[in-house]
């Protein structure tokens, strides 16, 4: 029998739907209310305020990969290997999140400071990119991947595993593909984005 969700998780459900919806800044406390199907009051005993609500929604989302990205950037494995293991757990904490990259997009565009400020606040700071820089450039030098500046590789694999979220309407119409055969096309990319990126930078 299925379990029944208690009011506070009926709330961060509903509250993570509208946020990642209509952002921060579209979102009211009424329609999080609605969404969990709960008086406004109710809510306001549980979350006294939109912005601890987005907050605690925020920390759940981004505490699911924003930390082991980071612990990805900064292990001993070979430059291949960590481009590997960074689309493999994008690709599957998105696929279960699928309106995380669109969220992201959306609050950068309104409020870069704050919301980066959230982001870095998870792990301590900003990524620690100097390592996989310096990986980047010994690969280089050995001849093993073609000279190319670490922000373009960088910008590469984000776009590459960023855009069929950001996409994913226009992409369905032109392609003509059901929420089904998509979500099948998502999973297959965890093989083809490594596959394209080596192919592309190897010599």
């Amino acid at each position: 029998m299925k379990a029944t969700l208690s009011t506070e998780e009926k709330i961060r459900l509903a509250a993570q739907k509208v946020f990642q919806k209509k952002g921060l800044a579209g979102a009211r406390m009424q329609d999080i209310a609605d969404e969990a199907g709960i008086n406004k009051a109710m809510l306001h005993y549980y979350f006294r305020s939109k912005e601890k609500l987005f907050d605690l929604v925020f920390l759940d989302s981004f505490q699911k990969i924003f930390p082991r990205v980071n612990s990805i950037l900064t292990s001993e494995d070979n430059l291949f290997q960590k481009i590997e293991s960074f689309v493999e757990e994008y690709l599957t904490t998105v696929n279960q999140n699928p309106q995380l990259p669109l969220f992201v997009v959306n609050e950068l565009a309104k409020n870069p400071d704050l919301f980066l400020h959230k982001l870095f606040s998870i792990s301590n700071g900003a990524p620690k990119a100097d390592i996989i820089i310096n990986q980047i450039e010994e690969e280089i030098s050995k001849g093993t991947i073609r000279p190319i500046t670490p922000a373009n590789l960088f910008l590469n694999i984000i776009s590459l595993c960023v855009f069929p979220y950001i996409g994913k309407p226009l992409v369905q119409i032109i392609l003509n593909m059901e929420d089904e055969q998509y979500l099948e096309l998502l999973e297959q990319r965890k093989q083809e984005v490594v596959r394209f990126i080596f192919n592309a930078v190897k010599t």
